[in-house]
């Protein structure tokens, strides 16, 4: 539950497979970086169509034409994890003050929330993934948005964040795209690192 101290509240978004737990340690890498925050780092809503953890939709027999209907789907549960975390730590009439840190299938959800214009937070950050939201796309423009990406991703191109940040752009969005040399699909130090210097400036 948030205290009269808490000024920010940054929400963490796993991808397939994975769960709340995995993105937790992003937690203590950003404890001094953003004093005053809350984290929270919610398991999906619906167990992994593969193995264990988690997912935010199926991704069995996804395709490039079915993924923005799945995501569409998806949104209704999506909302409802939000707007709990949000209510319950009492930043309900402060989404200025709220931030949505994903990964991977995490961050095709958080940026479809801002895409979407249902979820006007102060910031985005999305490591290693992909702008998927199903047209036509009304954005929170307010809302500045970084994307870090490694340029060795098996599972996610690269340039899918670059794509991303044209057409957020496009729409009157502020974006800041990192490209990682040799990185996979994963989360550096030095990535990390550098969403906490962009989540400390803009929720500062």
């Amino acid at each position: 539950m948030s205290t009269i101290t808490d000024d920010k509240l940054v929400i963490m978004l796993h991808g397939v497979g994975s769960s709340g737990n995995d993105l937790a340690p992003l937690a203590n890498a950003w404890a001094n970086t953003l004093s005053g925050a809350v984290f929270v780092s919610p398991d999906g809503p619906s167990p992994s169509s593969f193995g264990s953890g988690y997912q935010w939709f199926s991704v069995a027999g996804v395709t490039e034409e079915n993924r923005a209907g799945r995501i569409r789907d998806a949104r209704p549960s999506f909302d409802a994890v939000i707007a709990a975390i949000v209510e319950e730590n009492g930043f309900s009439g402060r989404l200025d003050r709220v931030a949505f840190v994903g990964f991977s299938q995490g961050t095709i959800m958080a940026l479809d929330a801002v895409a979407s214009g249902r979820w006007p937070v102060g910031a985005v950050v999305g490591f290693s993934g992909r702008l998927a939201s199903p047209l036509p796309l009304e954005p929170a423009t307010a809302t500045p948005v970084l994307l870090v990406h490694g340029n060795a991703d098996p599972v996610i191109p690269s340039t899918e964040s670059t794509r991303a940040a044209a057409a957020l752009q496009a729409l009157g969005m502020k974006v800041e795209t990192v490209i990682q040399p040799g990185l996979p699909h994963t989360i550096s130090g030095e990535g990390a690192a550098r969403a906490g210097s962009f989540l400390a400036e803009v929720l500062k």
